[in-house]
């Protein structure tokens, strides 16, 4: 009987050890008297309202500073952590870049495709069409498309041009 209980009287153990570390965090979706939703993490927000927790969320708190045996311990090259060298940090650079260069060119490649598809489906009138709208409406995904490549285009570029930097 006694050995049923030992392993949750360990995993106890361990939560309360763990909870000297770890902060729970609940999230609550509260409705206010227009019918809006108010998202808090405050339990006095949530008086007198319809509220319902959305999530919880245990954030993990970082160890303080050591102190007492384990400090004294510790190995007097802990500043000498492996360091990347020079020529390590510009090879990485280059790997770095050379990939970016090769999305980009990728995803111009997407882009040109998403043009051509977009101009070819603008020229296209389909029988079912006599409403102008149904024409947009055709568009509209071919439009979106070519947006997101011009974005990705230019993230690219941004990020090319801070790594040249």
């Amino acid at each position: 009987m006694v050995r049923a209980w030992a392993p949750t009287i360990v995993l106890l153990g361990c939560l309360l050890a763990a909870s000297a570390r770890a902060q729970t965090t609940e999230i609550y979706k509260c409705l206010d008297a227009s019918g809006r939703p108010l998202y808090t993490s405050d339990k006095r927000d949530t008086a007198g309202k319809k509220c319902e927790l959305v999530s919880r969320v245990v954030n993990v708190m970082p160890a303080q500073g050591r102190s007492g045996p384990a400090a004294a311990g510790r190995d007097s090259r802990e500043g000498s952590f492996p360091r990347e060298s020079s020529s390590q940090r510009a090879s990485a650079k280059d790997r770095q870049r050379e990939i970016l260069q090769q999305e980009l060119a990728s995803e111009q490649e997407a882009l040109a495709r998403a043009r051509q598809e977009l101009a070819q489906a603008e020229n296209t009138r389909e029988g079912g069409e006599r409403n102008y709208a149904k024409v947009l409406e055709r568009l509209q995904p071919l439009k979106e498309t070519v947006e997101t490549h011009e974005k990705n285009v230019q993230a690219l570029q941004r990020e090319l041009g801070n790594l040249n930097r």
